[in-house]
C-alpha cells in the first residue's frame, strides 16, 4: 500500500483527483491537507507518507504579497518539514504557464518551482513539475478556476458573459487528463519534457470558440442538437457545461406532436447521426405507409405490441414482423419497401426511432404508399 499526501485536497483539481483514487487505486491510502488545516497535521502525515501531490496554493488572493505566502513560502514550508522528517519523498508540483511571466502570481510559482527543484537535486528524489495552462472540467469554480468555468456557470443562467477580444488565444487542459497524468507521475511513468512534466492531451483554440460553443450547448435543448462528441474538445466542454448546470434546471421538456393517433416526439438530431424520435400509437392504430430513397430508419419497440410490414415498391409481397416490448429486437426499415406500423396490442405502442438523418421539410425524402 502507498500513501499518498495530496495538499489542496478540497480545491478543484485535488477535489477530481481524491475521487478518481478513492475508486480507482485502492492500494491507495489518502492523506488530505488544506490551507486552513493544523501543520502539525501535515508533520504527522509525512512520517508515513510516500508520495507527495502539492496542489495547494492561492490565484486570487485579496492582498499581492499573498502570492507569495500562499506559494512559494508555502511551498518552502512544506519542504522544510519533510527535511525535519528525515524521509526522501518524492514530490508532484501543481505550478502554472504563468510562471513564465514576470506579475506576482507567476513569479510566486516560478520560486515555488525552483524550491521543487532544489530539494530533488538536493535530496536526489524524484520530483515531477507541471506548468498547467487552463485546467476545465466538473467542479471548478467560476471567477476563480478558469473562464470555461465561469462561461458555463453564466450561461446555463442566463447571465452575461465578458469576451474582451474573441481571438484571443487559450491554450486548455480537461481535468480528467489531468488527474490521469498525475496517477502515471506517481506510478512514475511521467510525460517529461526537458525540466517540465505536460499533459499529453491538451488543446489550442480561442476565448470567442469556447464561448460560442458553450452557447450552443444551452440552444441545443432547443434545436435538440447533439454537439459533436467525436471531437475531443467539444465532447469535454460539453460534460463541463452539464456539471456546471442549476440543480433545478437538470429537466426539460419536449416538443410533443400529439393527434387523435397517439404522438410523436423528436428527442436528438445530429447532422452526422441522424435524428432520435418517441413515437406513441393507441391501439388499433397504424401509422407510416410510406418509403424512403435514401433516409433509412431503426424501429425498437420498448413498451406494447406491434406488426410492422414491409413491401418492396413495385412488388405485391408483404413482409411482417411482430415485435414486442417485452423482448426488445431492432428492425431495420430498409430503403425501397414502403412500410407501416400498427399497434396490435391492448395499450400504447412506444417505439423509439432512429433516422439516418433528420428531417429537412425542403427535401424529406418521405413517399407516401399504402403497404
Amino acid at each position: 500500500m502507498h500513501t499518498i499526501l495530496i495538499t489542496g485536497a478540497k480545491g478543484f483539481i485535488g477535489r477530481n483527483l481524491v475521487a478518481t483514487l478513492q475508486q480507482a487505486r485502492p492500494d491507495f491510502v489518502l492523506q488530505e491537507f488544506d490551507l486552513d488545516d493544523k501543520e502539525e497535521d501535515l508533520a504527522e502525515f509525512l512520517a508515513s507518507t510516500d508520495f507527495i501531490v502539492h496542489l495547494a496554493g492561492v490565484n486570487r488572493p485579496e492582498r499581492q504579497e499573498d502570492f507569495a505566502t500562499g506559494n512559494s513560502l508555502w511551498t518552502g514550508r512544506l519542504l522544510h518539514l519533510v527535511e525535519e522528517s528525515g524521509r526522501r519523498i518524492p514530490m508532484l508540483l501543481s505550478s502554472s504557464v504563468q510562471a513564465e511571466l514576470q506579475n506576482p502570481y507567476g513569479i510566486s510559482k516560478r520560486e515555488a518551482e525552483q524550491e521543487v527543484f532544489s530539494y530533488s537535486k538536493c535530496r536526489a528524489v524524484p520530483c515531477f513539475v507541471y506548468r498547467f495552462p487552463n485546467v476545465f472540467g466538473k467542479w471548478a469554480r467560476p471567477n476563480y478556476n478558469s473562464a470555461v468555468a465561469t462561461f458555463c456557470h453564466n450561461i446555463a443562467r442566463d447571465l452575461p458573459i465578458t469576451v474582451n477580444d474573441p481571438s484571443a488565444p487559450l491554450h486548455l487542459v480537461y481535468i480528467d487528463d489531468v488527474v490521469a497524468e498525475m496517477i502515471r507521475a506517481i506510478d512514475g511513468k511521467a510525460n517529461r519534457v526537458g525540466d517540465f512534466c505536460e499533459v499529453p492531451e491538451s488543446y489550442t483554440t480561442t476565448v470567442g470558440d469556447v464561448a460560442d460553443k458553450i452557447r450552443s450547448f444551452r440552444e441545443s435543448r432547443e434545436t435538440l442538437s447533439l454537439p459533436d462528441q467525436a471531437d475531443p474538445l467539444t465532447r469535454k466542454l460539453y460534460a463541463t457545461y452539464l456539471s456546471d448546470l442549476p440543480t433545478d434546471a437538470f429537466s426539460y421538456s419536449l416538443k410533443m406532436n400529439i393527434d387523435g393517433r397517439g404522438s410523436f416526439t423528436e428527442f436528438l438530431r445530429t447532422p452526422e447521426r441522424g435524428q432520435v424520435s418517441v413515437n406513441v400509437a393507441k391501439p388499433g392504430i397504424v401509422k407510416g405507409n410510406h418509403w424512403h430513397h435514401t433516409k433509412n430508419e431503426k424501429f425498437l419497440v420498448v413498451s406494447g405490441e406491434a406488426l410492422i410490414r414491409f413491401r418492396r415498391v413495385g412488388d405485391a409481397e408483404v413482409i411482417e414482423y411482430r415485435v414486442s416490448g417485452s423482448k426488445l429486437a431492432v428492425v431495420d426499415i430498409p430503403t425501397g419497401y414502403t412500410h407501416n406500423i400498427e399497434n396490435v396490442g391492448e395499450t400504447d405502442l412506444v417505439t423509439v426511432m432512429w433516422a439516418s438523418e433528420p428531417f429537412d421539410p425542403d427535401r424529406p425524402d418521405t413517399i407516401f404508399l399504402e403497404v
